[in-house]
């Protein structure tokens, strides 16, 4: 069992280029290559080379004051994007932004998006027990056939996560960094938006204690 599960899990990670780094949490019953789902990246322009994660800056981060509407979904059951969750995962961004020596994005240009929470809410209510089954970018598919609504983005998620962590687990991915952060890019960033949406709990019976997120690097 041991060992189907754990090559299982390697062909989840080779499908996807990187697993998303191990966060403990408390998902019960699930196979544990499952506690951290794997993380999926929008396409990119152009390799990164690891080397560039030599730099090493220093600076502070201005406060966040995005909000979120605190959606719920499924009767309560899949509660949406919390002011918290977004505003953790920004102030983690502009972070390891001002870390790596990026300039970072404007507080104001963090947003809440809600065509990417409706696709997060449709992933997470399918009513399949594997919590990886609707999991992916746009043509993935429910078990219970019901089409696919909202708009994608870069996604992490698994047991035990908040907006910090994922935008940490969007960094240590070459892929995601290159979609996400775009470390390569020069200009000015005022233009740029991060938009950004989580759920907390899933259908039939996740605990709000695994999330999924996703994030994009948008024009404002």
């Amino acid at each position: 069992m041991g060992t189907a599960l754990s090559v299982a899990a390697l062909v989840v990670a080779v499908a996807v280029a990187v697993l998303a780094l191990a966060v403990p949490g408390g998902l019960r019953a699930l196979p544990g290559f499952l506690m951290e789902m794997p993380t999926f990246s929008l396409s990119a322009s152009e390799p990164l080379d690891p080397a560039a994660d030599d730099q090493h800056c220093s600076g502070t981060v201005d406060p966040v004051t995005a909000e979120a509407p605190g959606r719920n979904f499924a009767d309560g059951a899949i509660l949406g994007t919390r002011t918290a969750d977004l505003r953790a995962f920004a102030m983690r961004y502009n972070e390891i932004r001002i870390t790596h020596c990026l300039t970072p994005i404007p507080a104001a240009n963090f947003r809440y998006d809600e065509c990417m929470e409706d696709r997060l809410d449709w992933m997470a209510s399918d009513p399949s027990d594997d919590p990886a089954s609707a999991w992916g970018h746009e043509g993935s598919v429910r078990s219970d056939g019901v089409p696919s609504i909202g708009c994608d983005g870069n996604l992490a998620g698994g047991a035990g996560n908040t907006g910090a962590t994922v935008a940490q687990k969007w960094w240590e991915s070459l892929p995601h960094r290159a979609a996400l952060y775009r470390p390569t890019e020069s200009g000015p960033v005022d233009g740029v938006c991060i938009a950004f949406a989580m759920t907390h709990g899933g259908l039939p019976d996740e605990p709000q204690s695994f999330v999924r997120a996703s994030a994009a690097w948008t024009d404002c």
